[in-house]
């Protein structure tokens, strides 16, 4: 559904990063860290933020603004505070915590991408998703903001927005029941594991299992892969005033 986040080395180019301590370290609101320009960028502890607005000319009026809230080598805690209208079939944004990833990891070589998350809405009348967005590439050095192949795991959809491409029907990935959609945006191949039973604002897994499925199944090229970027966020696309609140996100690479 997003069909580019930014280069973040644009964004890093003119926002310095801040420097946290390695402790978990919970802010206070005079400290909190509010990202509101267009590619307003944070990293640390490696993990990184991005504010990416990158859609927000579809719309008629709105605004975003994101804020870390607290920051550990274990995780973040982040939100987002957005309202969008006008456009309603297009992505305005996709605020994002990423896991800061290392280049040159072929995805066939890497033996776990363990992940946990737990997040809330707290005004579910919008057109929206939250969904882990992976990119991966035959080139180490690939932009970053699109890949030979996107893997997105939406685990909540509102308003009826849909993946790219078409559904394939009913898989079963790190015991549980997932919709695998899968089409194209321009050259990349997309695959979108689509939770069908509902919003899940808790969960862990590896999304190493994932990329698991698509080799045996979808012929997907692990040992000619690296990975790009490896993130969650909410694709904004209309509605609001809403905050998604991201209590607790934490990714490892193994």
């Amino acid at each position: 559904m997003k069909p580019s986040t930014l280069l973040l080395a644009a964004a890093a180019a003119v926002v310095q990063s801040a420097t946290i301590p390695s402790t978990e370290t919970s802010l206070e609101p005079r400290q909190q860290r509010a990202l509101c320009d267009l590619y307003a960028y944070w990293s640390g502890n490696g993990y990184e933020v991005l504010n990416n607005l990158w859609g927000k000319d579809a719309a008629t009026s709105g605004s975003q603004c994101t804020y870390l809230d607290s920051a550990s080598d274990s995780g973040i805690a982040w939100r987002t505070t957005w309202t969008w209208q006008g456009g309603k079939n297009n992505v305005k944004s996709y605020p994002y915590a990423g896991r800061i990833v290392q280049r040159g990891r072929k995805i066939s070589d890497i033996r776990s991408m363990q992940t946990s998350v737990t997040w809330n809405y707290d005004n579910e009348n919008i057109r929206a998703n939250v969904a882990y967005d992976i990119f991966t590439a035959a080139d180490p050095n690939h932009v970053n903001s699109s890949g030979d192949y996107e893997l997105m795991i939406w685990l909540a959809r509102y308003g009826g927005v849909q993946p790219i491409g078409s559904s394939t029907g009913m898989v079963t990935v790190g015991g549980r029941t997932w919709e695998l959609w899968t089409g194209y945006n321009g050259a990349m191949r997309v695959y979108s594991f689509v939770s069908p039973s509902g919003p899940i604002k808790s969960w862990s897994g590896n999304v190493k299992d994932f990329f698991n499925y698509l080799q045996s199944n979808q012929g997907y090229p692990a040992s000619q892969q690296n990975l790009i970027v490896y993130q969650i966020g909410t694709e904004a696309f209309t509605g609001g005033p809403t905050t998604w609140t991201c209590s607790k996100f934490s990714a490892d690479l193994q």
